[in-house]
């Protein structure tokens, strides 16, 4: 018996022991991985800049790296766009920069930043430094930043994967397998083009959604190819008469139709890498990442103690302190401290949000009128400012946009699913319910709303829809009657929304700050130090997010059901009485 207890002992002492050691090993790593990069690199004296996009995640802010994805061998880094725009401009008239090698395959960005990105390479070039890129497996994005260089080579093999097929988008609907299931989603809303939840109760798109989606994609088109077609002087029937007959199927197509100068093997491209850098062999050209490059940066800082301050609104617009997305105390408490930091001279507010809660969004708004009385606001809008991101940032001093953005969708909608069917035929469940009023199991989703219900949530709806109308109407100086024919819950690009009002100017985040700063009384952004908020997840917080990360999360990313599984935790978060300002999706562009 004393030897079993020995034994018994022992071994949960060794177990214990284990679990610590463990334990400080799996820290320990991470506190390694944290360490990765943090010694800055060498400049060397003369070298060309490498923009390998399938290494870098364009993102609306830098972030540190992924412990995960380090151990797993992703050796991608998150760049934010302010950071990648600023070291494109410093190569400008940097003498160690001879000139910058792109490498668009792979290319892992928004529109909006892919967008901005290839402005800032096209004001590079304007320097009279050369932009070269290289492609391979070209897609309408990749090939759209590619386009902007001076001389853009393929590689000279068979097999490659052309994936340049123009823009589309596809709707999915859920009605008939819901009604299979018994499942009745009741949808109430204000705008005929407010398609938000149009997924749940229809079998295809209505007419308006059709009209607005074909549209937005016609003038997204638009806005690429007419800068491809800029850049390698051809016209856009050319381009169109390509693309629709699908002429695109090897490397000699692409140079027979003039969107490639020249066809080169691994070896022809180092020569001429080589000859542009003027070395005698590729191994004296020096390459400097684009990241590496960043952190260089990074040491040097601005004297001045004045700031200007972007403030990053990137996510879905949800109530509470929710640290992923756009939560509306959270920012609204961002946003107050900004205010009252008496060394923050102007403030540029950047929206990437198709928008969410009214509550969180007119909290936010409250607080960006506030601060507008005590210094400057520009907004900046990356891939969306829509809905309740155009709710909070239509008041701003001004507003610039990028072509392509998605923006408007000036209306409201609510939706609660009602499972009362489902959980008596499939479940053989049966529900009775005991209520103080008549009223009492109103949101119980088990049984659908009764006339006097439907009314009484309309009439919320319909309410906060002429609040938004009035909202819009003050911020942007522009009659109720004119807002309500452009609202609707249409949807809008930016290149269109400028002609009907909703924004100032087409333009990107360095002009916001540009404006900012003259605004605030000095034009050169140079001598500003600019901070970002929110501050990025640190390594160890992402750490910590890991070990909250659900199941189902794991299992269907990277999976054609990531997107069904970000449609169902959507509709479970809003499967309540709330009001929402959403866009009805979000678009990537590949």
């Amino acid at each position: 018996m004393k030897d079993f207890v020995k034994m018994t002992l022992a071994v949960v002492c060794g177990l214990f022991i284990m679990g610590i050691i463990g334990f400080f090993l799996f820290f320990s790593m991470i506190g390694a991985v944290a360490s990765l990069g943090s010694s800055a690199p060498v400049m060397p004296r003369d070298g060309v800049l490498l923009m390998d996009m399938s290494k870098v995640a364009l993102a609306e802010q830098t972030t540190e790296a992924d412990p995960m994805q380090v151990i797993q061998g992703n050796a991608t880094q998150t760049i934010g766009l302010w950071d990648a725009v600023k070291a494109i401009k410093s190569a400008e008239s940097d003498p160690a920069i001879k000139y910058i090698f792109l490498k668009s395959d792979g290319l892992m960005a928004g529109l909006a930043q892919t967008e901005e990105l290839r402005q800032a390479l096209a004001e590079f070039r304007k320097s009279g430094k050369a932009v070269i890129s290289y492609i391979e497996n070209p897609t309408t994005g990749s090939y759209y930043l590619a386009s902007v260089a001076d001389k853009v080579y393929m590689g000279n093999y068979k097999g490659g994967n052309n994936m340049m097929t123009g823009v589309g988008t596809q709707l999915i609907f859920l009605k008939d397998l819901l009604d299979k299931l018994g499942v009745n989603v009741q949808l109430i809303r204000h705008g005929k083009y407010k398609s938000a939840g149009e997924m749940f109760v229809k079998n295809k798109a209505s007419d308006e959604n059709l009209e607005q989606n074909t549209e937005m994609v016609q003038s997204i088109w638009k806005n690429l190819a007419e800068k491809i077609c800029e850049s390698r002087e051809i016209t856009m029937e050319q381009l169109d008469k390509t693309i629709d007959n699908l002429e695109l199927n090897t490397p000699a197509d692409f140079l027979s139709h003039s969107l490639v100068d020249e066809l080169l093997t691994k070896e022809e491209l180092k020569s001429q890498l080589t000859n542009l850098a003027v070395k005698e062999s590729f191994g004296n050209v020096n390459f400097i990442s684009l990241p590496d490059y960043i952190t260089v940066l990074s040491t040097v800082k601005p004297s001045s103690k004045d700031k200007i301050a972007i403030i990053f609104a990137e996510g879905e617009i949800v109530d509470g302190y929710e640290k992923q997305q756009v939560a509306g105390d959270r920012f609204a408490s961002i946003i107050a401290n900004v205010r009252a930091d008496s060394t923050v001279k102007a403030v540029v507010l950047r929206v990437a949000s198709p928008g969410g809660s009214v509550l969180a969004s007119e909290k936010i708004k409250t607080e960006i009128d506030l601060l507008r009385k005590d210094k400057p606001v520009i907004a900046s809008y990356g891939d969306y400012a829509a809905s309740g991101g155009y709710w909070i940032s239509n008041s701003c001093d001004k507003i610039f946009s990028d072509p392509s953005t998605l923006t408007g969708s000036i209306g409201v909608f609510s939706m609660i699913p009602e499972f009362g069917t489902t959980t008596k035929k499939l479940f053989h469940v049966n529900v009775t319910t005991v209520g103080s009023h008549k009223h009492s199991d109103m949101y119980s989703l088990m049984r659908p709303f009764d006339a006097r219900e439907n009314a009484y949530m309309q009439e919320s709806v319909d309410n906060i829809y002429e609040a938004f109308i009035q909202n819009v109407s003050e911020g942007r100086d522009m009659p109720a009657e004119k807002v309500d024919e452009i609202a609707q819950g249409r949807v809008w690009t930016g290149s269109d929304a400028i002609k009907i009002g909703l924004v100032d100017e087409i333009g990107t985040l360095y002009d916001a700050v540009r404006y900012a700063a003259a605004s605030a009384g000095n034009p050169e952004t140079e001598s500003w130090n600019i901070d970002t908020y929110p501050s990025p997840q640190t390594t160890l917080e992402m750490v910590m997010e890991m070990f909250s990360t659900t199941t189902e999360d794991v299992v269907l990313a990277g999976t054609p059901f990531e997107s069904i599984g970000k449609v169902y935790k959507d509709w479970s978060r809003h499967a309540n009485a709330e009001i929402f300002a959403r866009m009805p999706y979000v678009m990537t562009i590949r």
